[in-house]
């Protein structure tokens, strides 16, 4: 039976979801079997979550493959209660939670947040927790409290669970840690961290004492709270008179102008939200020349009912094509700042960006160790997408590589670049002039750390004129066409590589696949081990990470080249923590067809297992053969990978990027690649709409590759 643990905050607004969602995705990251419990619903106190609906189930089921089953309302748990039916709604509760736990083992249960109005809701969650037998965790924001003060209210707390009946308290968690005090008329999102934080683990006796665990410190962290402008107007609200990028762009900062224009040129910064009357033209037309510039500010909100001029809204139409949203409300300048200064801090239910950067944000911060620990849970042999990207950055640092960017200038790969050095993932390298780089990063709000290197591609483009020429002689080219070549920041950054002066490259934001690939393939060359050079996709299904391979590179192989990419697909799978179990893909599963496409498949299935006797691979196989126990069961009961496959070796180009591209878009799943295999060296492709996280996380790939390419060259 599953272990439970029971998160209860011990006031408003202490962020017991935030927290529910990060032991979620802390558990999971070490392998651990989780579910998600809420046995009770409380509306928002605000319009942040979808039709007045409690959000934490919702957020589970946008972030994970769970599917908790729906809460109680807390009006109908008190009407239960009041006609004396208190065991028939305990009942109830525990017979839903047995069903969440029959597949996991572990299961988070939210509790009820106290409210004075509410005061039963305390009493509510003792009696849950008792019922369902779980380890209890407080969650606390200490907000403006002292240690002693703090040890006082957790001591009070405790005990509330602390009946002899009742399960005990095994841990706390401290949320936003450092939060400052609201008061006046700025957004709690807008206002610096205190600088002085107590040290809770050594001054608060309880912890000292270890009376309870400390299980994590989560810092208040504004940029967790910045809303969208889409949030703002759905709050306030407020009118949308251009929409522009109103879904992504986010407030940072709010800043109410009516000043001249050089006293406001300083409030001209990325995420920053302009409140303006809507008669001064004169600041909509210098937003507008900023936007314009490449600031992304946040966005433009008119108040007291006023409309600029039409003529000048006319022009200022280039400056909203780049996205700048516009809103626009009746009320005046003043209600206007205090509205924005009580908007509330909760997630809305249809931000998944939000969301994961919160789970992140607090798993990083917990023990999960000692949890594990605590609750005796052995992990499984799973990889979860979270755990995979975890693993992943582990591994990059660990390796330590350096890797050349030679699209320097391009704006998301100079955040990538900087968010990768601030996380030591890579030391990158920008190709560019540092000038136009720093202009770039300014323009997003971001500064070039000092680790990050930066090569002006024309004080060094010479030098690799002779070893170009040298490693294409066999091809006839002259020194004036390397230098001309060279010109290409890609075959320059490639040159880098094949002189190992940088570990790996990637690029592709704004270059084709040809214009990466072509450079190495000439240049660093294939791998002695290789037939041939290919591409895997890292699928973040919601349960567990496949590989799917060839998706990108190789538009027939034959038998023999169809081997390698699957003997390529399963070492690279391998190399990043999954276990390999091989499926030949095609449109018959064993014996049961025939034909020239699936003679090849079966052709290279006995290749593979041939050179490979240590793999597990079987084929040809159906696709949902390979996926579907059940499937796999019926159509090749024999198989040890039908239904049990993680590696996806497709037989020609068409089927591997159409099933990939059908699963990214259908199942709204994460992507991670293309990822080239087989080249001496690493070198990877981007597609041209990649995310900023996309490079962040290729980046790492790309110096996880370089650090195996060195350990089997024996460098």
């Amino acid at each position: 039976m599953a272990k439970s643990l029971f998160v209860a905050p011990t006031e408003l607004d202490s962020g017991l979801t935030s927290v529910c969602l990060g032991l979620l995705r802390a558990l999971d990251r070490v392998g651990v079997r989780v579910g998600f419990y809420k046995p009770v619903s409380q509306p928002p106190r605000s319009n942040a979550g979808r039709g007045g609906e409690d959000s934490s189930v919702p957020f589970v089921k946008a972030r994970s493959d769970l599917d908790p089953p729906t809460p109680i309302p807390l009006k109908e748990a008190q009407n239960l209660l009041n006609r004396g039916k208190s065991d028939e709604f305990m009942e109830d509760m525990v017979g839903r939670f047995q069903t969440v736990a029959r597949d996991v083992d572990v299961v988070i249960v939210e509790g009820l947040v106290p409210d004075r109005s509410e005061a039963y809701t305390a009493r509510m969650n003792v009696e849950m927790a008792r019922n369902l037998g779980s380890d209890v965790i407080l969650v606390c924001s200490p907000g403006q409290r002292s240690c002693k003060e703090l040890d006082e209210w957790l001591d009070f707390s405790s005990r509330l669970f602390a009946d002899p009946e009742d399960p005990d308290v095994i841990g706390v968690v401290l949320n936003k840690v450092g939060e400052p005090e609201h008061s006046g008329f700025l957004p709690t999102f807008s206002k610096p961290t205190p600088a002085d934080v107590p040290d809770y683990a050594s001054d608060c006796r309880i912890f000292r004492a270890e009376r309870l665990c400390l299980l994590g410190i989560i810092p208040w962290q504004p940029d967790l709270l910045a809303p969208r402008i889409s949030d703002i107007a759905r709050e306030l609200p407020a009118d949308i008179l251009h929409e522009g990028d109103i879904e992504t762009r986010r407030v940072q900062k709010i800043s109410v102008c009516a000043r001249t224009i050089p006293n406001m040129i300083d409030t001209l910064r990325p995420g920053t939200l302009l409140v303006t009357p809507g008669d001064r033209e004169d600041i909509l037309v210098t937003t507008a020349v900023a936007a314009l510039n490449g600031v992304p500010l946040a966005g433009v909100l008119l108040t007291g009912g006023l409309m600029p001029d039409p003529r000048t809204i006319d022009l200022c139409r280039r400056a909203l094509a780049t996205g700048l949203p516009v809103l626009h409300t009746d009320n005046n300048t003043y209600e206007t700042a205090h509205g924005l200064a009580n908007l509330p801090g909760a997630v809305p239910a249809d931000d998944p960006d939000r969301i994961e950067k919160v789970m992140e944000a607090v798993a990083s911060r917990l023990d999960a160790d000692w949890l594990q620990d605590h609750l005796r849970v052995q992990r499984r042999r799973r990889l979860s997408p979270p755990a995979f990207r975890h693993q992943l950055s582990q591994l990059a640092r660990e390796a330590n590589k350096r890797i050349v960017l030679p699209e320097g200038n391009e704006p998301r790969t100079v955040q990538a670049a900087i968010i990768c050095t601030q996380r030591k993932l890579a030391r990158c390298i920008l190709l560019g002039e540092y000038d136009e780089i720093e202009a770039v990063a300014e323009s997003q709000g971001l500064t070039l750390p000092e680790e990050l290197e930066i090569i002006d591609p024309a004080e060094v483009r010479d030098r690799y004129v002779d070893p170009m020429v040298e490693l294409r002689k066999h091809k006839g080219l002259a020194p004036d066409m390397a230098k001309a070549m060279l010109e290409d920041n890609v075959v320059l950054g490639t040159m880098m590589v094949a002189e190992g002066e940088a570990d790996g490259l990637v690029s592709g934001a704004i270059h084709t696949t040809a214009n990466t690939v072509r450079p190495a393939l000439q240049l660093i060359k294939t791998a002695d081990t290789a037939k041939v050079v290919s591409s895997v996709f890292f699928m973040l299904l919601p349960e567990q990470v496949l590989v799917y391979g060839d998706c990108a590179i190789n538009p027939d192989p034959n038998a023999e080249e169809l081997a390698d990419i699957a003997i390529q697909s399963a070492d690279s799978a391998r190399a990043f923590g999954v276990e390999p179990a091989v499926a030949m893909i095609s449109y018959s599963t064993g014996s049961s067809g025939s034909g020239e496409d699936v003679e090849k498949v079966r052709e290279a299935t006995r290749i593979a297992r041939e050179l490979r006797p240590d793999l597990l691979i079987d084929g040809p196989l159906q696709y949902d053969a390979a996926a579907n126990a059940d499937v796999g069961r019926s159509k090749a009961p024999d198989s040890e990978v039908a239904g049990k496959a993680t590696v996806f070796i497709f037989p020609d180009l068409n089927t591997g990027n159409t099933t990939y591209k059908a699963v990214q878009r259908s199942a709204n799943v994460v992507s991670i690649g293309p990822m080239l295999q087989g080249l001496r060296k690493p070198v990877n492709d981007l597609s041209r709409g990649a995310l900023v996280d996309d490079i962040v996380f290729t980046i790492a790939l790309t110096a996880v590759q370089a650090q195996q390419a060195e350990s089997q060259s024996g460098d």
